[in-house]
């Protein structure tokens, strides 16, 4: 495999501390990497070190002649004034963007929901960041760098994002360096894993699945490796072994060393214990839902809704933004009554909601944390042992020094696993997550489900990460268009409703945005009713006809690169097919130009 960059022996520190040592590090054509680690050790600044966007004190980044960099940082710099398709495309010719299937698919992926002629400083952080990442993924980069790529992103946009990315290039061409906690997106994208820990740089093949159970078998073999560490990565490998059959044929290991390291490994939640303990501390009623409505004005949120929520209880729920998970959250917390129906709550129910604000630490920020702790219970069960709130602390990644450290100083990541302490601490027996998994790294996010595991009450979890769904909750229920809908099939029979409400409903964002001057007024159709209709579907069903064609082409390349290059006949065949589908892409993309021009008017 072609090289693209490398780093060679990179040294960086800052004025308190070293970031990178004599760090050594390279990116072929085919490398789909994830970078993953504990929050400031570094991932972002390795990133902007390879990209170029910032200069070691010694060492050196090489980059192939030629090669093209694309990065998506931290910070969503958009130039002000710009509209949003100028942002995006450019000053290029709407004709030769819109003929273009890739730009269109990102279009239709990341923006198609965000009006094409608004001006960036108008937008959101979430509609801002769409936006940058949307004009990176446009562009014909041989190398792409993205920082924390999926925030603000639904599971829905996770996970267009990630088949964008696993077809960008063809096998063994390109190469990708991404920064995320999403740990689901990482094994369905990355081929290796870098760790960024102790001003090095640990390379491991595989997604996260590979990853982690390398990273156990590097910590059982090492003694200097602190035991309760390798515990939680042990609990978390056999997650992935038991519960994610879709993962467990990622691993490049022998299935013997897996199975060795847990075979003696519990299950991740003890159920039936769990079950019982929450009957005795709830009792048989927890929150009764009946034919519930809610209105906001003239806007039906909630419609007839029916949901009889049961001891032990744990849910994911699901949903686009705006389609009402916090609303049907709030009337099972009791901070919304509904227009029309019923709610009936058990006596013994005792409700906490996990914000992603910070409220529960306001009153607090100038106390140290070992104080906020100590004013809490003096021993708390969890997993069936008794053990005291400073271990709850050095479990949810708490080192000693941070004990005596003012709230107010604490890290984002720092402070949202102490709110959640706080939480479950004050013992509620109905527990509620909304988007819990800001500001953490992979390993805190390990710690903050284990301690979830041993939580014996009632679990309702609103989350775009997918994995969090999957590992934490039993049941998955989608609110959508008013109803709220029971998913036996879990994410992926989500991902599928909401592919066949898009391709029904809407049509293609490409068609949507008019021009890339800005300012303009909207052109109004030239057509109506059944035709306008027909034209939408044709335009819809050209898409799905031209993404078919790719993945078509993607696999004739591959098949062309591995065919015997002494075989002339069949080295044809294979090259006739190729030209005949890019003539019929090409046919599609006229068609889609007029029946584009026909609409828009």
């Amino acid at each position: 495999m072609a090289h693209l960059l490398g780093a060679e022996s990179l040294h960086l520190e800052f004025p308190t501390r070293v970031i990178f040592d004599s760090v050594t590090a390279g990116l072929n054509e085919g490398d789909r990497i994830g970078v993953v680690g504990r929050n400031g050790d570094g991932k972002s600044t390795l990133m902007r070190l390879l990209a170029g966007r910032m200069e070691p004190d010694s060492g050196r980044v090489t980059r192939r002649r030629g090669v093209t960099i694309g990065m998506l940082d931290q910070s969503d710099d958009l130039a002000s004034g710009q509209t949003v398709g100028y942002t995006i495309v450019g000053g290029i010719d709407e004709h030769v963007w819109a003929g273009d299937s890739k730009v269109r698919d990102v279009i239709a992926g990341l923006v198609r929901d965000i009006p094409w002629d608004a001006l960036v400083d108008d937008l959101s952080g979430g509609q801002r960041r769409r936006v940058a990442l949307a004009a990176v993924l446009i562009g014909d980069h041989d190398v792409i760098f993205l920082d924390e790529p999926t925030n603000h992103l639904d599971v829905e946009g996770i996970s267009w994002l990630a088949g964008h990315l696993r077809t960008r290039w063809a096998t063994n061409s390109g190469g990708l360096v991404v920064v995320t906690h999403d740990r689901w997106f990482l094994d369905e994208v990355c081929n290796l894993t870098w760790e960024v820990h102790d001003r090095l740089i640990e390379p491991f093949e595989g997604g996260y699945a590979a990853y982690i159970l390398q990273r156990v078998e590097r910590d059982r073999m090492s003694s200097v490796m602190e035991g309760k560490r390798q515990n939680l990565m042990k609990k978390e490998l056999a997650w992935l072994r038991r519960g994610a059959p879709a993962r467990t044929a990622k691993p490049k290991f022998r299935i013997d060393a897996a199975n060795e390291l847990i075979e003696n490994e519990p299950p991740p939640r003890d159920t039936v214990s769990m079950q019982s303990m929450a009957m005795q501390r709830l009792g048989k009623d927890v929150v009764d839902l009946i034919d519930i409505g809610v209105k906001f004005g003239a806007k039906t949120v909630l419609n007839d809704i029916t949901w009889r929520i049961a001891p032990g209880e744990r849910t994911g729920i699901m949903g686009v933004n705006g389609a009402g998970k916090s609303t049907l959250l709030n009337l099972v917390a009791g901070t919304l009554q509904p227009t029309t129906g019923t709610v009936k709550r058990g006596k013994t129910i005792k409700v906490a909601v996990l914000t992603q604000q910070l409220f529960e630490l306001d009153g607090i920020q100038n106390d140290r944390v070992s104080e906020v702790i100590g004013r809490q219970k003096t021993s708390y069960m969890a997993g069936g042992k008794e053990i005291t709130p400073g271990q709850m602390l050095e479990r949810m990644g708490f080192m000693s020094a941070q004990l005596t450290t003012q709230v107010k100083d604490l890290s984002g990541g720092q402070k949202r696993r102490l709110q959640l302490l706080l939480i479950v601490l004050d013992e509620p027996n109905v527990l509620i997550l909304d988007e819990p998994t800001n500001d953490l790294d992979t390993d805190m996010l390990a710690a903050m489900e284990d301690l979830l595991d041993s939580f014996p009450g009632t679990l309702l979890v609103v989350s775009h990460d997918r994995y969090l769904i999957e590992r934490v909750t039993d049941n998955q229920y989608a609110v959508t268009e008013g109803a709220f809908r029971h998913l036996p099939g879990g994410v992926d029979q989500y991902l599928e409703m909401r592919k066949q409400q898009v391709s029904g409903n809407d049509k293609p964002a490409a068609a949507n945005a008019s021009n890339t001057s800005g300012g303009k007024a909207s052109r109004k159709l030239a057509i109506g009713g059944a035709d306008l209709r027909n034209a939408q579907k044709e335009l819809a069903s050209i898409d799905r006809k031209v993404a078919k064609q790719n993945a078509r082409i993607a696999a004739l390349h591959e098949s062309l690169a591995v065919h015997d290059q002494s075989d002339f006949d069949g080295l044809g065949a294979l090259s006739t097919e190729l030209h005949g589908l890019e003539s019929t892409i090409a046919g599609f993309e006229t068609r889609w130009i007029e029946l584009s021009e026909l609409i828009e008017g």
